[in-house]
């Protein structure tokens, strides 16, 4: 029987005997597990040792190991393979054939470098044999090893049989000569024999010089501490730490090597949500919040005056939203939206709230044409039950802005909109009991909590946080697991569901006509140019280049506006003025109108390059038009050669489901790149993977859940080494120290 067979894994219903053990395969008989010595026991401080005390980890390749996260021992245990070579057996010289893998057990006879025509090709050429018979071994830019293979040297190697020699991918030189490799039990064969594990590296730092550390460091791996709880192991049937470690390193058979990854993964996913459980019991016992009694008649008539019903989504939100501000502590609500799903009269309500209870509020968003774009609707929503209210922005004239930074001040304004500027340290509130951050993700931990402790006399205000971005399950979990989520779905009555084609170079002429045909039918349209770069200079150039060629060729009968974020913001505020009021016909953009722009008249949209776009992305994009009573279209220009392009392309031309689209996405890209960047909050694990691992996400979630439950806090001293993992592996300023 395989010892994977046997071995205790995180899926429940497998065998509840352990025959041989994770790591070593020895055999777990009863005799033997009563004769064992006891455990030295768990000691982080063998494993928090500097890199520099394993051999050949000099000052150099340390430096270069930090830039990849290894500073330590324990780094170098959690820097796990993500591959391994299956090296057979040693085999012996006269059983090779041309073209076949093999590792092989040799002794040096003679060794020589071989000079070529080509001045950066250098060969070295040895004589070597085993009992069976003689071959000659090659090697390609390595003179150094004339000096190391003198005569006599018992050598492995590992590499492939060709016509002009042996040809070797990898050696270890044997320390005993004459003598039969120790074995792996003793260092020998790690690089030749067997499976040979690959971890990430860098062009500083190569894989075997990991592989090399992290043989030494699997001596220690007795002393790593455990994180999870017995019952949890137990229940889980999963191996103690110290061996899925040195198995997922150096594992016998492959099978063993997934059984260790996924149970060290199920850690670190359940750490995680131990670190997220932390950061929000300690947000909620350090600070208090402003209660806000039921509604009143303010948001009452305020409802009344609204144009449209609220949908059951909306309905459901604001009865979250009003459990929650009825509390002491403060709300950390996510309201999670589709496009158009009417988000912002939630957030308004929320303000309203405040406002009427006697404080103040405020709206904070990424990008000045987001607040801008927020302003215009707060100013729409607003406008049976006038409200005053100021937009701060880094545009903000000064008089203007020290105008409302007093009236912030006394009190006398009670709602303000606008971006980082908010957060400035002479923005002063003399009450602010509720704060709304909109795609939140755009904003770091420091920015929130910038804005979190501009509350009064300590206290913090409630925070709703909002995006627009339909977010995958195992990915919010992750991102959001620190807050309550709520999520609308329901798309408000009239909103137009939006034709979607993924069309070729083929299709341009015919594109441009039905975009022409709508705009002298009175409508409006967006063009969308291509991500060509990661720099926004660039992207600004291309967008200026494709309006100054459509304004002279396919549009030169309608006016084009141009908007880049490279723009001076006056210049961007004239801009989208004049698309809003009908001025400007065609609206040539790049990602900046991704988010908040509302213009119900304009009804096509072109995308250029949408390959380069991920689904979510796209989207969004399509969200800005569908906003009005008529039809809408979305054209995508794409270049369809990849498999890849082709699914993401199908999916957004046939689903208008932003949360359905998301998991494709994921699926498709992986958890590092739906949201665009890795600037958007995710956490970087280093042995789980997303979204393969979700279902020991949803596992690992569930039983901290029970584990809370049951303990009542994480402080519990049961739970101190979860604890203490969450802080170590997963701490910053807001887990709970």
């Amino acid at each position: 029987m395989a010892m994977s067979e046997a071995l205790a894994t995180v899926d429940p219903g497998q065998a509840t005997a352990l025959a041989r053990a994770l790591g070593s395969g020895d055999p777990l008989e009863r005799e033997t597990l009563r004769g064992a010595p006891l455990a030295t026991g768990p000691r982080p401080s063998r494993l928090a040792a500097p890199l520099t005390s394993l051999r050949g980890a000099g000052p150099k390749l340390a430096a270069a190991a930090a830039e990849i996260g290894i500073e330590t021992v324990g780094d170098v245990l959690w820097h796990v393979p993500h591959g391994y070579r299956n090296r057979a057996d040693v085999r012996e010289v006269a059983e090779l054939r041309i073209g076949e893998q093999a590792t092989v057990l040799v002794e040096v006879r003679s060794v020589r470098l071989r000079p070529t025509r080509r001045r950066n090709l250098r060969i070295v050429e040895a004589n070597v044999a085993d009992a069976s018979g003689p071959t000659k071994a090659v090697w390609f830019n390595q003179a150094w090893l004339v000096e190391q293979l003198t005569e006599g040297t018992h050598v492995l190697l590992s590499g492939k049989l060709e016509r002009a020699g042996f040809r070797v991918e990898a050696h270890e030189v044997v320390r005993e000569p004459g003598a039969e490799p120790a074995g792996r039990d003793q260092g020998v064969g790690i690089h030749t024999t067997g499976l040979v594990p690959v971890h990430p590296a860098t062009e500083r730092l190569r894989p075997n010089r990991i592989r090399d550390w992290a043989w030494q460091a699997s001596e220690l791996t007795p002393f790593a501490p455990e994180a999870l709880p017995a019952s949890i192991r137990t229940r889980h049937r999963l191996a103690g730490a110290g061996d899925a470690l040195r198995a997922v390193h150096f594992p016998e058979e492959s099978e063993d090597a997934e059984t260790a990854r996924r149970r060290l993964a199920f850690e670190e996913l359940i750490v995680h949500q131990a670190a997220l459980a932390a950061r929000r019991v300690g947000h909620d016992s350090t600070r208090h919040a402003i209660p806000i009694g039921a509604p009143g008649q303010l948001v009452a008539r305020w409802l009344g005056s609204l144009p449209f019903e609220l949908t059951g989504d909306q309905r459901k939100s604001l009865e979250e939203i009003d459990a929650d501000l009825a509390r002491d502590r403060p709300m950390q609500r996510l309201l999670m939206g589709e496009v158009g799903s009417g988000k912002t009269v939630c957030a308004l309500y929320t303000m309203l709230r405040a406002l009427e209870a006697g404080h103040q509020a405020a709206l904070m968003a990424p990008t000045e044409t987001l607040a801008e774009q927020h302003a215009a609707t707060l100013d729409r929503l607003l406008a049976n039950e006038p409200t005053p209210f100021a937009l701060l922005t880094s545009a903000t004239p000064a008089a203007r802005r020290r105008e409302a930074l007093d009236r912030l001040r006394s009190g006398e304004l009670g709602l303000v909109v606008g971006t980082h500027a908010l957060i400035e340290p002479d923005v002063d509130f003399d009450s602010l009991a509720v704060c709304v951050v909109d795609e939140q993700h755009r904003f770091g931990v420091r920015q929130r909590a910038a804005l979190d402790a501009k509350g009064p006399d300590g206290l913090a205000p409630h925070a709703l946080h909002m995006t627009a971005t339909p977010i995958p399950r195992t990915l919010s979990l992750t991102a959001y697991g620190d807050l309550d989520a709520t999520v609308i779905r329901e798309l408000p009555a009239g909103r137009q569901p939006v034709k979607t084609w993924a069309v070729g170079e083929e299709k341009r002429a015919g594109a441009y006509d039905f975009i022409r045909t709508r705009l002298r039918e009175g409508r409006q349209a967006y063009v969308v140019c291509p991500l060509v770069a990661d720099s926004e200079k660039l992207q600004a150039k291309a967008a200026e280049a494709e309006a100054d060629r459509l304004r002279a060729e396919e549009f030169e009968d309608f006016d084009v506006e141009l908007l880049h974020g490279q723009m001076p913001s006056r210049e961007k505020a004239a801009a989208m003025d004049r698309f809003v009021a009908g001025d400007a016909d065609v609206l040539v953009a790049t990602t900046v109108i991704e988010v908040g722009v509302d213009v119900p008249n304009a009804t096509v949209m072109l995308v250029e390059g949408a390959e380069r776009y991920g689904l979510s992305q796209l989207h969004q994009l399509r969200g800005r038009v569908g906003r009005g009573a008529h039809e809408s279209q979305c054209i995508l220009f794409a270049e369809r050669e990849s498999e890849l392009a082709r699914r993401r392309m199908k999916a957004i031309a046939s689903s208008n489901d932003g949360f359905e689209l998301a998991e494709i996405d994921l699926t498709l890209r992986g958890e590092g790149e739906v949201l665009g960047t890795r600037q958007h909050g995710l956490p970087r694990f280093r042995i789980a993977e997303l979204p393969e691992d979700a279902e020991l996400l949803s596992s690992a979630r569930a039983e901290l859940l029970a584990l809370l439950e049951r303990h009542g806090s994480l402080e519990a001293p049961e739970l101190a080494p979860l604890l203490d993992a969450a802080r170590e592996r997963f701490g910053d300023e807001r887990i709970a120290a």
